[in-house]
Order: structure tokens, then C-alpha cells, then sequence
């Protein structure tokens, strides 16, 4: 049984899918080392403070930004908390698309995502699911303080996680396609943002600024006591939603964009949090403050 990497939960809407993450790829590389070709003793590395030119200790090493050349912000674990504090153990799915729909371009690893104890029910519940419609799942996750898109899709009975660039790391191809080149009217336009950089990026600011930093307490889950009641409440809500911001007159939204304006991403996340917005994880400030307002 191979071992897992990471524990959370699978979200869509109400619904809540406890799951275990596991490596997909098991690659047969080739590994070597560096040795002192006299002895052929192994070569060591040690960290080395490039003013004192001394050996330093892990407990004095820390993370830093390099915010302009030679100015550095010190970064702690909890700086990284209060960025990822939302969804840091969820995988979030935002949109159902079409599988063969999605790039090949954007896919960058795969994982495997297996039941937690207790939650098989839900897991084939979810998986049947996405194997009866034959859509992906596209979501989001955080692993090893980064944020990802994914794409969730059935193979062979498991539930797989397909890891996506975001469509700002794939580079444009203007520059290199030959002039006459036409780009299909089909291909699928991912439209998603790294929310958890954007908020580090914030962190990173208000710390240059002198200003102290917490992380916002996550939301505690509740299970949903029936599964298709919670699909249905999901579906209900998202399309209250949408009414409600469609009756919105165009004046409440200037004034509360003036008033939403001055707030920083961290303390939009929080109000968009409490006001419980749907998809507010994947949302720009410039998103938040329009939902918000």
C-alpha cells in the first residue's frame, strides 16, 4: 500500500468527500552522487553564511522574499498559514467541464485519490457520479505551500487528480507561430488565477510595511447528512446567487466598491468568507470587491 501525501476532503458545495492523496507516478530513475574522487568518499553540503563565510545552523535559517534587489522580507510558517488558510486541506471543485475539452498542454502530474476511512459511501457516490456525466472536476488544492488547479476525472475505478498549470505559466505563443497560424475556436480557455500567490504576495507587502500578520481560523465542516439533499441545497444556492446579484442596482455597487477599495486581499477574503460568496477561493481582489459589493 503505498503511502499517502496528503489528507483532506473533496468540496462541492455542501458536499464533503474525506479522501487520501497518493503519487501516481512511480518514476525508475537512475540516481548518482557526487564522491572525492581519491577516496571515493561521498561529498557533503553544508550551508554557508555568505557574509561570515561560516557554517550555519538549520534553527538559524529562514525563508526570505526578495522583494528588490538586497531587501529581503522574513518569511515564517505562519506567514504561509494565514495565505493558505483557506482550503489548505480542500480540494474545491469550482466547474464541471468536458474531459477531452481540457489542453493537454496544462496537465503537469497525476495523483491518485483514495477514501479516507469511513467515507467510502460518498467516495462512489462521487465517483459514479463523474463517470455517468463523463466530466472533469476542475478545482483547486494547496500542497507543499503552493496552490494548484486540477482536474478531477474517474480511471479505472479511483478517483484521479490531474494537476494543471494555471494559464498565465504557459507562454504565449505569439512570438514563435508562424504568421498564417489560426488557434481553434474550440480549445478551452482556463480562466483561473493563483489565488494562494496573490495572498503570499499581500503577506509578503504588509510584512515590508511594518504590519503584523495572523492567519484567519478555517471554517469547521460539518458532514452532510445526505448526500443528494446536499447536491440539491448546493445547486439551490448557487442559483439564488446569481439572481440576487443580477437584481443589484448599479448605485449600491459604486458606493460599496468605494468603501471595499481600501481593503486589503487578506481582509476581502475574510468578509467574502463570513458572507460565505461561492467560489471566493479562486476570485481576484478586483473579483472579491464586485462580489462583495
Amino acid at each position: 500500500m503505498p503511502r499517502a501525501i496528503w489528507t483532506g476532503s473533496i468540496s462541492f458545495g455542501l458536499v464533503n468527500v474525506p479522501v487520501r492523496l497518493y503519487s501516481a507516478i512511480s518514476e525508475h530513475k537512475l540516481h548518482f552522487h557526487f564522491v572525492h574522487e581519491p577516496d571515493q568518499s561521498p561529498i557533503g553540503y553544508q550551508k554557508l553564511c555568505k557574509l561570515e563565510d561560516k557554517p550555519v545552523p538549520d534553527d538559524e535559517v529562514l525563508k526570505a522574499f526578495e522583494f528588490e534587489p538586497g531587501e529581503y522580507v522574513l518569511m515564517e510558517d505562519e506567514d504561509f498559514e494565514a495565505a493558505r488558510a483557506e482550503g489548505y486541506h480542500t480540494i474545491e471543485i469550482t466547474d464541471f467541464v468536458p474531459y477531452e475539452q481540457v489542453d493537454p498542454i496544462y496537465f503537469a502530474r497525476t495523483y491518485y485519490l483514495g477514501p479516507e476511512k469511513g467515507g467510502e459511501k460518498v467516495y462512489s457516490l462521487l465517483l459514479r457520479a463523474l463517470e455517468d456525466s463523463e466530466l472533469a472536476g476542475i478545482s483547486k488544492f494547496v500542497l507543499r505551500d503552493r496552490q494548484y488547479l486540477g482536474a478531477l476525472r474517474v480511471r479505472d475505478g479511483v478517483i484521479t487528480l490531474e494537476q494543471l498549470y494555471f494559464a498565465d505559466e504557459i507562454r504565449p505563443l505569439d512570438e514563435i507561430k508562424p504568421p498564417k497560424t489560426k488557434v481553434s475556436k474550440e480549445e478551452l480557455a482556463m480562466e483561473y488565477k493563483d489565488t494562494y500567490r496573490d495572498a503570499l504576495c499581500e503577506i509578503i507587502r504588509a510584512k515590508r510595511a511594518g504590519k503584523q500578520v495572523r492567519a484567519i481560523a478555517p471554517d469547521e465542516e460539518e458532514a452532510p447528512p445526505d448526500l443528494l439533499e446536499a447536491l440539491r441545497a448546493s445547486i439551490e444556492a448557487a442559483g439564488d446567487g446569481r439572481r440576487g446579484r443580477r437584481r443589484r442596482t448599479r448605485a449600491s455597487r459604486d458606493g460599496a466598491t468605494r468603501d471595499l477599495s481600501g481593503l486589503s486581499k487578506a481582509e476581502l477574503d475574510e468578509r467574502a468568507r463570513k458572507a460565505k460568496v461561492p467560489g471566493r477561493s479562486k476570485m481576484s481582489k478586483d473579483e472579491l470587491i464586485e462580489a462583495l459589493s
